[in-house]
């Protein structure tokens, strides 16, 4: 994984992660609301289209701090979030949405029924971060925590996960395996039976990518890594990552308020 070359979007807050979703970038981030913009990819550039969803629901900022977004085909939506407890003592808790996301696409808010259900990830170590995978021919719902120990990636079945209150629930989750630190999002690979974790080497900073082949990890109870990435000497914190259609190239996003979007050209 190579920096090919680095760009600025704007209006983004700082940015937390991207999506690509049927010809569409989708960056999203902590801006004065939590919030969701939809760009076109022409040209190396992103150029943004004019939509823009809101994470708000009447009025009330709602998913404030989005992390990871989870899409397959015509399975439920997560969208997840961290949420400060305690400014003291910097104590967080995880919250994962189900969202209707053909209406929030629709109306620009959670409003009219968007937000489907509010589920506390209680599971977790530290934060969340969904993303569709799949494992055994069904997909399941991964998530991974942003923390210094005891890490884990998770799999949270997606039909029990959307009437949940609480992802301890019975039947949530379905498998798990421990990984290494600072996690801030995921990339499915299904070609490879790979995941991709979107790391930073230290809280908050520099950039690290580790590639985990998940049927093996899932075996072993803890990650087994068939390539870690962590040439790119950039010192800010990398946020998220998607994949363009040919896997050749990507779109790495960072929380800084110049160069938040960085291209990378990609040889396997």
């Amino acid at each position: 994984m190579q920096l090919s070359h680095v760009s600025t979007i704007d209006s983004l807050g700082a940015c937390q992660g991207a999506s690509w979703q049927k010809g569409k970038a989708y960056l999203y981030g902590d801006r004065e609301v939590g919030m969701i913009r939809e760009f076109q990819y022409q040209k190396d550039s992103l150029l943004y289209t004019g939509k823009e969803m809101r994470l708000t629901l009447n009025d009330t900022d709602v998913i404030n701090h989005p992390t990871g977004l989870a899409i397959h085909g015509k399975d439920p939506v997560f969208m997840g979030n961290s949420v400060i407890v305690d400014k003291a003592t910097n104590t967080w808790k995880a919250i994962i949405y189900c969202i209707d996301w053909d209406g929030l696409m629709k109306t620009g808010t959670l409003d009219h029924g968007n937000l489907k259900q509010v589920i506390e990830d209680d599971a977790c170590v530290q934060g969340t971060r969904p993303e569709y995978v799949q494992y055994n021919k069904k997909w399941f719902v991964a998530t991974a925590d942003y923390g210094g120990r005891a890490n884990e990636v998770r799999l949270y079945d997606p039909a029990v996960l959307q009437h949940a209150k609480h992802t301890s629930d019975k039947g949530v989750l379905y498998k798990k395996f421990s990984c290494g630190p600072w996690v801030q999002n995921l990339q499915w690979i299904p070609e490879k039976g790979w995941l991709l974790l979107i790391q930073n080497q230290i809280e908050g900073r520099k950039w690290k990518f580790t590639y985990v082949d998940l049927e093996k990890s899932l075996a072993a109870g803890k990650a087994v890594v068939v390539r870690e990435e962590d040439g790119i000497d950039r010192g800010d914190e990398l946020e998220g990552f998607t994949f363009l259609p040919n896997r050749t190239k990507g779109i790495a996003v960072t929380s800084s308020r110049k160069g938040n979007v960085n291209f990378i050209d990609i040889k396997w």
